[in-house]
């Protein structure tokens, strides 16, 4: 819920565009970054312009040829989103991220908990993997995530809304071992109840069910949690709707719409 206070908080005023970083964002960016190649023709672009560029087409929800004039060429801001996605450069920085985030909020870096939960999108007729969600009567894309116990995001992945819950979620808790091995525990709903998620890790995954006489919607203890990571990176217009031709570039743009989330609290906090 917004009020004066937060809004305050949220202000951009001062900025070419609400997506650009500000100057106490970048500080939080820049260390993160891989270091520019010591070989070859040095870039004719600064990094912040690209990045406030990637910014822009995640935030506005725009195609890459429509990007403004007043921003790098769009190839050469493609050609780096490539880059990044091919190097999983975005999720390397979301997971220092979420370290520093966690000890901002006096929590230990690497969390021993954690929700999943997956949401189903539609695509366009942009192609490559896609499936029908049953149901959510949905056909398109599933997007699985794994979050810590306030939400931000640990391990975000996408397949096809025709694969099961319980299926999608087995390479989304082996993926969570390297970056995140403390995680002990994993809050869920009925859909993961099976042999193949329990015996996939040796995180417990426990089961929140809803209440028998439940009528209507209910906040449920722990998965309300996800929901909210998802409506956080719902804030980013790319995101309304799968317009992505290749799952890779479905998540890299996951990972950057909470790597722009959580420079911002950040920087906020400093």
């Amino acid at each position: 819920m917004w009020t004066p206070t937060t809004r305050a908080l949220h202000r951009r005023e001062g900025l070419r565009f609400a997506s650009d970083v500000t100057d106490a964002e970048w500080a939080v960016l820049a260390p993160l970054l891989p270091p520019a190649s010591p070989v070859g023709r040095r870039p004719s672009w600064p990094m912040r312009e690209i990045i406030n560029a990637i910014f822009y087409v995640l935030r506005g929800g725009i195609p890459w040829r429509m990007l403004p004039d007043c921003f790098p060429p769009r190839q050469t801001v493609y050609a780096w989103f490539l880059a990044f996605r091919e190097r999983g450069v975005w999720e390397s920085i979301n997971h220092h991220l979420v370290m520093l985030d966690r000890e901002r909020a006096g929590r230990e870096a690497s969390p021993t908990a954690a929700v999943i939960d997956s949401q189903s999108t539609k695509t366009t007729e942009a192609g490559g993997p896609r499936g029908y969600d049953a149901g959510k009567k949905i056909n398109g894309r599933k997007r699985h995530a794994m979050v810590d116990t306030d939400g931000r995001p640990l391990v975000l992945q996408c397949h096809a809304a025709s694969v099961q819950d319980r299926d999608g979620a087995i390479p989304l808790l082996q993926a969570s071992r390297a970056r995140f091995p403390f995680v002990e525990r994993a809050f869920a709903d009925a859909a993961y109840a099976a042999d193949r998620v329990a015996q996939a890790t040796r995180i417990a995954i426990e089961i929140v069910r809803k209440p028998k006489n439940q009528v209507g919607f209910a906040v449920h203890p722990r998965r309300w949690v996800v929901e909210r990571c998802f409506a956080w990176l719902g804030r980013s217009r790319r995101l309304a709707k799968d317009f992505e031709a290749t799952i890779a570039s479905a998540t890299a743009f996951l990972y950057a719409a909470s790597v722009l989330l959580l420079i911002r609290r950040l920087a906020r906090s400093a």
